[in-house]
């Protein structure tokens, strides 16, 4: 089974907020996320309640009091399994990182290729100890919901890295039954160890859900998440730690929407930085909900 993060504490299972780095690429000038050298950036991530940073150096991040993790893209080559995979999971570890996330796939193998890549997450991060956490993300195996369930059944020692803006824009979430939906996904909400923070509209992967957290798709993502956590817990160990790290990722690659601004020039529709401390808000605010 891959493993959680563990701070060895032996404490109650907790929620961990992180930041993933992508949340700080190509901030506006007009942005109040943190500026200066890396060291001060660090300083500031961590100042702002951030206890990790997902991306990061791992040693600079160490020196700032930040825990660090990793992620990565694993494709699919001619039906075989990337052989380098335990070998990129140990750097990963031997670098400092607690786990690493991983797009897996791209959604277009048959069943025999994604077995073959699932088990690759498998043998590596057993074969290194190092926890490799599947994204639920689009052009990837888990782009599908019937077909990641489906993975689960085959796979119960699969985990998880939620990002479920992936889901909800992609599969029209609310389109028919949402209450449904998440019962179906039940067997995969109760495998996320790792949450990228990023609330979607049915029409856009990452919106601005407002300085106070009130758009209309956030109430869904509230029972998404809280359904996570509280599945997270059922099965945790003492110490163990659930991660969610707001990941808002710029309009370059066409995340962040854009308007007009005052300007007539096109920009952001809104600070990156603050709408990360609005996701961490709402994370801790779910985590209570769901505690046991």
């Amino acid at each position: 089974m891959i493993a959680n993060i563990n701070d060895g504490s032996g404490n109650p299972p907790r929620l961990r907020v992180d930041l993933n780095f992508g949340n700080l690429w190509e901030l506006p000038d007009w942005s109040s996320g943190p500026t200066g050298s890396t060291d001060e950036v660090l300083a500031a991530i961590a100042l702002a309640g951030f206890e990790g940073l997902q991306g990061g150096d791992p040693p600079k991040c160490a020196k700032a009091g930040l825990a660090s993790t990793a992620f990565g893209l694993v494709r699919q080559h001619e039906g075989t399994k990337p052989a380098d995979l335990a070998g990129l999971a140990a750097m990963w570890r031997d670098f400092g990182n607690q786990c690493a996330t991983l797009h897996l796939g791209t959604g277009l193998e048959s069943d025999d290729d994604a077995h073959r890549l699932i088990e690759s997450v498998l043998e590596a991060s057993a074969s290194t100890g190092f926890p490799l956490y599947v994204e639920t993300h689009r052009a990837t195996l888990t782009q599908d919901l019937w077909r990641t369930v489906q993975f689960v059944e085959r796979y119960p020692e699969l985990r998880f890295n939620g990002d479920f803006s992936h889901w909800y824009t992609g599969l029209e979430w609310t389109y028919g039954d949402p209450a449904a939906k998440r019962e179906f996904a039940a067997p995969v909400l109760d495998r996320v160890c790792f949450m990228h923070g990023r609330i979607g509209s049915t029409g856009s992967i990452q919106i601005d859900v407002g300085p106070e957290g009130d758009h209309e798709a956030v109430a869904e993502f509230r029972l998404l998440w809280t359904a996570a956590m509280r599945g997270f817990q059922a099965s945790a160990n003492p110490g163990d730690l659930l991660v969610f790290a707001p990941e808002l990722l710029p309009s370059s690659i066409n995340y962040a929407r854009t308007v007009v601004g005052p300007d007539g020039e096109s920009r952001e529709e809104s600070d990156r930085w603050e709408q990360a401390l609005v996701l961490a808000r709402i994370a801790r605010e779910c985590w209570d909900a769901s505690s046991y």
